[in-house]
């Protein structure tokens, strides 16, 4: 529309690399409430299990605020600031949001678990023997199923019917992740996770609310979005139907309506970014950060979304077949002054105190040059010094000859002292 707001594509990645706190440095040590407040401005962090560097939800919060004990998230999860469940994926999510996905718990075959809403209506007594086994026996770890042989015949994997039970009743929400030990789930139901104040469903919100809070909350998280790419972020809604629709929150004034370089589509703004927004246009929003980035980051998860915003084609290839692997294992895209300039494949070898860059690739579009070779390198010597690895050591990289500058750089941030 000739009326919309027109945004450069640099200007869009600012506004967006701002919402999701990748845009600068952290100006300062990180405190326990920074990860609370990281967690708020996401909305939902994603957790996965594979550690080769660091398990994602801390990898994500690292990114952004730097050295941190892992330990806080732990902690923040067992105080009741934080609870887990399914949003695009399993993540840790804020408290204050728990009745919003209360209504997927009580409604799972609309909320798009069909196979739990089955095991439930198909085994009703099993799920409620085991209920009332936590109730009155306590908290339970996912280890406490042990594998008895056989499969439990639904197809997943081969777990002890009680695990399946136990994941069932997750999803519907009778049961909560109390805490986490080593990374573990210790399972407990749900009045002894909550505040009394969060156990009434009597105000749980109508289906409707919910869509349009995820709705506004999903453009808020990006900054700049176009209406396809707003379902997936909480997976409420098909890319090609969004709900509600934002042009009818852009009528409310809720949402701003813009025209970004090179999209076909029209994007959405939050009002609550309108002096980013202005920022951005006047050049004041400086992309000045450099990191690595988790395969789960928000910035990144979604395939077009990264494509479209930085051309960045990223696909993680723990799930293709080594034969078949362009990168690694578990690259992590490397976020350079607002742009992603490459991937790293890493591993962190915590009792030898290495950080080993198996392969770095550079995007063919990225021009390698010292100053590049600087970014990079601080942002490997500090992931490596936050994992106690102080020796990062290159083994290749693509193109070759930049590995030599970059050898040169990390061994002249080892000189000075700021490692």
């Amino acid at each position: 529309m000739t009326n919309d707001i027109q945004l450069s594509l640099t200007e869009a990645r600012a506004l967006q690399l701002a919402a999701t706190g990748l845009l600068a440095p952290p100006a300062r040590a990180a405190r326990k409430q920074d990860l609370l407040a990281a967690i708020h401005r996401v909305q939902v962090l994603q957790i996965d299990t594979i550690h080769v560097v660091a398990r994602s939800p801390y990898l994500v919060l690292w990114s952004r605020l730097g050295d941190y004990p892992q330990q806080w998230l732990d902690e923040l999860l067992a105080e009741g600031r934080l609870f887990e469940y399914w949003a695009h994926a399993a993540c840790f999510l804020p408290i204050e949001h728990y009745r919003q996905y209360r209504r997927q718990m009580l409604h799972l075959e609309a909320a798009g678990m069909p196979r739990s809403a089955d095991r439930l209506a198909a085994d009703p007594v099993g799920h409620l023997d085991l209920l009332e086994r936590v109730r009155d026996q306590g908290a339970v770890r996912a280890s406490d199923f042990e594998h008895e042989g056989g499969r439990s015949g639904t197809g997943w994997w081969d777990w002890k019917p009680d695990k399946l039970r136990i994941e069932t009743l997750f999803s519907a929400g009778e049961v909560m992740v109390a805490r986490r030990e080593n990374f573990h789930r210790i399972y407990d139901v749900r009045e002894r996770v909550l505040p009394p104040s969060l156990l009434d469903d009597g105000a749980v919100p109508a289906r409707e609310e919910v869509d349009r809070a995820w709705t506004l909350a999903a453009v808020k998280a990006l900054g700049v979005l176009p209406a396809r790419w707003i379902g997936d972020y909480f997976r409420h809604a098909l890319k090609t139907q969004p709900k509600p629709h934002p042009d009818g929150l852009v009528d409310s004034g809720e949402l701003l309506r813009v025209a970004v370089e090179g999209w076909p589509w029209p994007g959405y703004v939050h009002r609550d970014h309108l002096a980013s927004l202005r920022a951005a246009r006047r050049g004041k929003l400086r992309a000045t950060h450099c990191t690595l980035l988790s395969p789960f980051d928000p910035l990144v998860w979604d395939r077009e979304r990264a494509l479209a915003m930085f051309d960045f084609d990223y696909r993680i290839e723990c799930y293709t077949p080594e034969a078949k692997r362009r990168y690694g294992y578990f690259t992590l895209p490397i976020l350079v002054r607002g742009e992603l300039v490459g991937r790293v494949d890493a591993k962190a070898h915590r009792g030898e105190g290495i950080f080993e860059v198996r392969a770095l690739h550079l995007e063919p579009r990225i021009r390698s040059s010292e100053a590049l070779a600087s970014d990079i390198a601080g942002a490997l010597q500090r992931c490596a010094r936050w994992h106690g690895t102080l020796t990062v050591r290159i083994v290749r990289s693509q193109p070759t000859a930049f590995a030599r500058p970059l050898r040169a750089a990390l061994r002249a941030l080892a000189g000075s002292g700021r490692q």
